[in-house]
């Protein structure tokens, strides 16, 4: 089965959730940097438009499909795979794994309060010992370098990203060469706030049908509306002009 295919000028990584954990697990045993990125509707219509958005993705050693959306839009192009690699639940699935293996997890992003109650969190569930730091997201591109001098201090294995695009990837892009000594670099959007209970996750059933981004919207429908209904049909006005217009296909 193809493992990575062109999926709209993005080298798009055919992966299961159980092989992205392997080849992630694999590149840290061998002390190797992996910088990871998920798509979903929305990013691929940001990046049409976005050069520095576009190169940071793909400049990534893996990149997932993180909504249902994507999964739809590769089987229509014809393509194989087998399932979405949501990006929250391949956090939480890191996060296991570094207390396995007793890795330390930096957390940057989200309001302050939010952070606090995720470190909390998995230091209820796990250990205190695998937090090596936390900082909310908040800051301006003159406190970068400290942060990631912080970062860098803290001696993290994995840096796990709660920004929202395009600022996440960009600064993912622009500092990995500066973490270096980091293994996993990640962004996770706003997977803080649904670990902090600040924004409720769809049902299970919501999730397989691909109506999550509904769920969404139903909850914050003034600050949703354009990203989900615009950018949907967008999405979809791409997919067919791949489909149908594109001799790549």
């Amino acid at each position: 089965m193809i493992k990575q295919i062109d999926f709209l000028d993005i080298p798009l990584d055919i992966l299961t959730m159980n092989e992205t954990i392997n080849k992630i697990d694999e590149a840290v045993s061998s002390n190797k940097q992996v910088h990871h990125c998920v798509i979903n509707a929305g990013k691929v219509v940001k990046i049409q438009n976005n050069k520095r958005l576009k190169e940071s993705v793909i400049n990534s050693d893996i990149i997932n499909a993180d909504g249902m959306g994507i999964v739809w839009a590769v089987r229509f192009l014809g393509y194989k795979i087998q399932e979405r690699v949501a990006g929250i639940d391949l956090m939480e699935n890191l996060i296991r794994l570094a207390h396995e293996k007793n890795y330390n997890c930096f957390f940057l992003g989200a309001k302050e309060a939010v952070v606090k109650n995720v470190v909390n969190y998995y230091s209820l569930k796990y250990s205190k010992k695998m937090i090596a730091g936390f900082r909310n997201g908040y800051f301006e591109e003159e406190d970068e370098k400290d942060i990631i001098k912080n970062i860098k201090k803290s001696d993290a294995d994995f840096l796990f990203v709660a920004i929202s695009s395009p600022k996440k990837e960009i600064l993912l892009n622009k500092y990995k060469d500066e973490l270096k000594n980091i293994n996993l670099i990640m962004g996770v959007g706003g997977s803080f706030d649904v670990v902090a209970g600040t924004v409720k996750r769809a049902p299970k059933y919501m999730q397989d049908i691909g109506l999550e981004w509904f769920y969404r919207f139903v909850q914050e429908p003034k600050r949703m509306w354009k990203r989900y209904l615009i950018g949907n049909l967008k999405f979809v006005i791409l997919i067919f002009k791949a489909k149908f217009f594109s001799s790549v296909n």
